[in-house]
């Protein structure tokens, strides 16, 4: 299941008499590890800063909540990818097979609770904005962290299921339920992207319809940008994982494409923490008051309307953001 692991040994053995070959590859796999852990240690301390505000500084609302589980998601998958970039740089087999072995359940736990939290910050973003009076009216008090906690446990049942019956953790690979148990992650998968690509489109036909006369919010920017980022970045690492289920076979040929995918998927997660603090601070005045980290991310939160006036100040205990009296 995971995309490294098992033709990390035989893509570098040189055959054939390819030497110059075999040094090729070897030399744009360890610049690919040398980026991949680069970005995520930049990730890691960009989702620790998050976790840290929105978990111990911060008043949490609907959709901060979802914004603090994501960045655990992201910390957790980021956290995975270093120690494995860091292990295969250095060259310590034993390590690197058990972490292959026991620690990838990790990265595809971690991948698919990402997807999950946001998809469904997406969705709930689009039904505040398509029916608001319905949404405050009806939605039930500390959804958001219900919601979460159903997604951490399912994430984590079919990542130990998957690595169970697939032959990751304790057993071989059961010719039966391992397959099985692919078709249902997968299934699972292509449900939550359909229903980010659906919300997508709807929050994006009405900010293109309404945008001149309604301004869009900051945080309907975050939510925007961060889709269209995994999209681009964090999508591939889920197409790349649906060929090596579907055609193993291929998979020796797919692993050159792994090593950019590994990669993609961790700009995705390090991207996150970036478009919070780039949407909070944009377009914002310096001059007069010093702009916290705290403060920045509140601002990348607001569903208010832009208040334009000289030295304004948003503090945690004003702060009115779309959900924060509908609990969490």
């Amino acid at each position: 299941m995971d995309m490294t692991v098992t033709a990390w040994e035989t893509e570098l053995t040189p055959t054939n008499g390819s030497d110059q070959s075999f040094h090729q590859d070897y030399t744009e796999i360890i610049i690919l590890q040398l980026l991949t852990v680069i970005v995520a240690l930049v990730g890691l301390a960009g989702n620790a800063v998050v976790l840290w505000l929105l978990g111990f500084r911060m008043r949490r609302n609907a959709f901060s909540v979802y914004i603090l589980n994501l960045a655990g998601a992201d910390f957790l998958f980021l956290c995975y990818r270093f120690i494995y970039s860091l292990v295969l740089l250095f060259d310590f087999d034993f390590v690197v097979r058990v972490i292959s072995r026991f620690f990838s359940p990790v990265s595809i736990f971690a991948y698919i609770a990402g997807l999950s939290f946001l998809s469904t910050i997406s969705t709930e973003r689009c039904m505040s904005v398509l029916w608001p009076i319905w949404y405050r009216c009806r939605r039930p008090s500390h959804m958001s962290a219900v919601m979460c906690a159903l997604l951490w446990a399912l994430s984590l049942l079919l990542s130990i299921l998957e690595g169970n019956y697939c032959g990751f953790l304790i057993r071989n690979a059961h010719d039966f339920w391992c397959p099985v148990l692919d078709f249902i992650t997968v299934a699972w998968l292509i449900l939550l992207f359909v229903l980010l690509s659906g919300s997508s489109l709807a929050l994006m036909s009405r900010l293109l319809c309404d945008f001149h006369r309604v301004p869009p919010t900051r945080l309907y920017m975050t939510v925007v940008l961060t889709v269209l980022v995994f999209l681009l970045c964090g999508l591939p690492f889920g197409i790349h994982w649906f060929l090596l289920i579907w055609f193993p076979n291929e998979s020796h040929a797919l692993f050159h494409l792994s090593k950019m995918v590994v990669l993609l998927s961790c700009i995705n997660s390090c991207a996150n923490p970036i478009i919070y603090f780039f949407v909070g601070s944009f377009r914002q005045r310096w001059r007069k008051q010093r702009h916290t980290l705290r403060l920045i991310l509140q601002r990348a939160l607001q569903d208010t309307p832009e208040v334009d006036e000289p030295g304004e100040s948003l503090p945690g205990e004003t702060l009115n953001m779309s959900g924060s009296s509908l609990g969490q």
